[in-house]
């Protein structure tokens, strides 16, 4: 078994070094679909040739907005290479979050689409994409002309933009030096080689499952297997078949599965991956038998900060530890709290940005590099994190500071309920209090059992929760605003408790 290459320059050199290896590096969960290593590297260059004789030069941004998982990589991988600024959206969002993003960023050079709807993008070029082969099937004539290649370097990147708690898009560019530098962190740290095989159901317009997934399984030289979505349905016997042997999952998908019934985990499976946030307790203990990998990470950051380290004892509640960037907790005037206090967490090193794009949100980087995250957490004294939600999110009742997972953690210990997210209500007597949402494994509840399970958890709550903690109101709901990767859309919850 071979370990890991050493480190990679950039991603032309990680894809050339394999360009005769046969291997699979990207299989399609429901098909036999498959791209091999040098699959990739013969596409890449026929994307190269063509992105000369259409004269794009380098650093010029291109757009993809593609549903198939393989050809999405394909296409990303070789713009890449030849060093474009990407940006991915959501093939399923509106035409015109695609001209949006163009404007975001000054226009869009490119756009690579296989949606027959396409709409209009003043300036861009749109070239049509065939998924099989992963080639364009049609590009403008008059796009048509000889040009010439720089042979600068540094100008690859991805960009994505973030919402975070203000609701306006912040756009995050991701060089590509940092890209590989957190990619490489990340296949070391899950100790990838080339007998491996990953799973990821992740949408790929997000950055967790493109360097967690994608840039860190073609450094490691190993196979990725991607669905285009989850399915519970036969989940395990999928793993199985495949011989999976980590997964890429997030909370939301790994709380389904625990509220499943028996998990079939498979031999091969090494280790199960949480990304992006803590992992309730109650959601750990269902799956016995295999690793947990519960990780902390943000777009900032080219997807990880914090993992907890293979092999090493479980850290109920935490995130783990810093991987190759610092990470500091700090109070509300910018000075270190000591071990066990709550604060702002601050990120730093080669893995973080140190600005975004057009110079948006300047406030939240200090003098000296740090990013203020705009989560709230604490350290023990062995170096492991421990979050307490976003700063937003905080609820400050009569005087007395209450984190929502404090809270979402003791409705989770019910087996009835699946979800559970908490939010602030304003109150004129506290100023505020806590509001529940709880999603339950059942779905088709009548409201008296409704009553009945709200019933329950008020009484779990009274035993396990000090009084101020304890929410002023539980309601039954069937589902909650969600981003595309699963994850609670706190703001708009919010806004939801704000009007109860």
């Amino acid at each position: 078994m071979k370990k890991m290459t050493k480190r990679i320059e950039n991603i032309r050199a990680a894809i050339d070094a394999r360009a005769h290896d046969r291997r699979h590096y990207l299989e399609d969960a429901r098909s036999q679909r498959k791209v091999t290593y040098a699959q990739l590297a013969e596409a890449s260059h026929e994307w190269e040739a063509l992105f000369v004789r259409l004269d794009v030069q380098l650093g010029m941004a291109l757009v993809v907005d593609v549903t198939d998982t393989l050809a999405f990589s394909v296409v990303e991988l070789s713009a890449l290479a030849y060093g474009l600024r990407v940006i991915p959206v959501d093939p399923h969002a509106p035409w015109s979050d695609v001209a949006h993003m163009s404007e975001l960023i000054q226009g869009a050079a490119l756009i690579v689409s296989t949606r027959r709807d396409r709409g209009i993008v003043p300036g861009a070029m749109i070239i049509s994409l065939n998924v099989n082969t992963f080639r364009p099937s049609e590009v403008p004539k008059e796009a048509i002309r000889t040009g010439t290649r720089s042979t600068a370097t540094g100008s690859a990147s991805i960009i994505m933009f973030t919402s975070g708690s203000t609701g306006t898009p912040k756009g995050v560019e991701l060089p590509e030096a940092q890209l590989l530098y957190v990619a490489t962190h990340i296949a070391r740290h899950n100790k990838l080689t080339e007998a491996d095989r990953g799973y990821n159901s992740l949408p790929l317009f997000h950055i967790n499952a493109q360097v967690v997934g994608i840039l860190a399984t073609l450094i490691a030289g190993s196979t990725l297997v991607l669905d285009e979505r989850f399915h519970r349905t036969g989940f395990w016997e999928l793993l199985d078949d495949r011989r999976i042997t980590w997964m890429n999952g997030a909370p939301a998908i790994l709380s389904i599965l625990a509220r499943s019934g028996e998990q079939k985990i498979p031999s091969t499976l090494r280790f199960i991956r949480s990304a992006s946030a803590p992992l309730p307790d109650i959601i750990r203990d269902a799956f016995k038998g295999v690793e947990l990998l519960v990780s902390y990470g943000m777009t900032e950051g080219a997807s990880q900060i914090t993992a907890t380290p293979l092999g090493a004892p479980a850290r109920p509640g935490s995130v783990g530890l810093p991987v190759g960037n610092a990470l500091e907790v700090r109070d509300d005037s910018g000075a270190p709290l000591p071990v066990g206090e709550v604060g702002m967490v601050w990120i730093r090193g080669k893995g973080v940005i140190t600005q975004y794009l057009h110079g948006r949100a300047a406030e939240r980087f200090d003098a000296d590099g740090w990013l203020q995250t705009g989560d709230l957490g604490r350290v023990d004294g062995d170096g492991y994190v421990y979050l307490m939600g976003r700063s937003d999110d905080l609820i400050i009742r009569g005087g007395e500071n209450l984190y929502p997972a404090e809270i979402e953690n003791v409705l989770l210990e019910d087996d009835a309920v699946r979800e559970a997210v908490v939010a602030a209500r304003d109150d004129e007597v506290l100023g505020q209090v806590p509001v529940a949402y709880v999603i339950p494994v059942d779905a088709e509840l009548t409201d008296a059992q409704k009553n009945e399970l709200i019933a329950t958890l008020q009484e779990l709550c009274d035993a396990k929760l000090t009084k101020y903690k304890r929410p002023a109101e539980i309601n039954v709901v069937d589902d909650l605003p969600r981003a595309a990767t699963g994850k609670f859309q706190r703001v708009k919850i919010r806004e939801k408790a704000r009007e109860t």
